[in-house]
């Protein structure tokens, strides 16, 4: 089975990807798996972080996917506002009060900022955010790819080395070290590394 690109989950069997999309699908499809070989392994990734989501596979596969919440649909900074609670903060703007730990002299140094701490604050994660970006994305995708390696290829030939490509940016090295993978493990790690390999100039 081919995975769904940026599939929001995704099931394996053995070696075998069984299912991709919404969690309800993939449970669907490994129940369906767990029906036609009752003793297989199956494995449940999120698709971006690679963590491994439990699923109760417990009864048929009405049950099984039953005892998933449907996924909430994605919520607009209005949503947000509202949903957000009462008190500190300004909440129809979406702004929600939480306690920080600083030394005295970063609120000295906050308190002489035009606008007050908090603003300076959301000024500076904003910079951080910015300033880190290309950073930041590349270190999740070499994290997602790590992970999924490690559980799904650890004894395969030649993985430490593709770690070592991976965490190097090797992007020609890296595929051809997992080359000979299991078809479908091998294309969701490579899939998986793309975003560690962009790396801006």
């Amino acid at each position: 089975m081919n995975p769904t690109p940026d599939a929001a989950y995704i099931a394996f069997e053995g070696d075998s990807c069984v299912g991709s999309g919404d969690l309800r699908e993939v449970a669907r499809s490994a129940r369906q798996a767990l029906g036609r070989q009752p003793q297989a392994s199956i494995l449940i990734f999120n698709g971006r972080t690679s963590a491994l989501v439990d699923v109760d596979f417990r009864g048929s596969v009405d049950d099984v996917v039953a005892r998933i919440p449907l996924p909430e649909p994605p919520s607009t900074d209005e949503d947000t506002a509202l949903a957000a609670p009462r008190g500190p903060g300004r909440p129809k703007l979406g702004v929600v009060a939480r306690e920080i730990t600083l030394l005295p002299r970063h609120w000295d140094w906050l308190a002489q900022q035009k606008g007050g701490a908090s603003v300076a604050i959301r000024k500076l994660v904003d910079e951080a955010r910015r300033d880190n970006e290309g950073s930041d994305r590349i270190r999740l995708a070499q994290e997602a790819a790590y992970r999924f390696m490690s559980t799904m290829a650890g004894n395969r030939p030649h993985f430490e080395e593709a770690i070592r490509a991976l965490f190097a940016g090797d992007a020609k090295r890296f595929g051809q070290l997992i080359a000979e993978w299991p078809a479908d493990v091998r294309d969701h790690a490579a899939r998986l590394a793309v975003p560690a390999f962009h790396r801006e100039a």
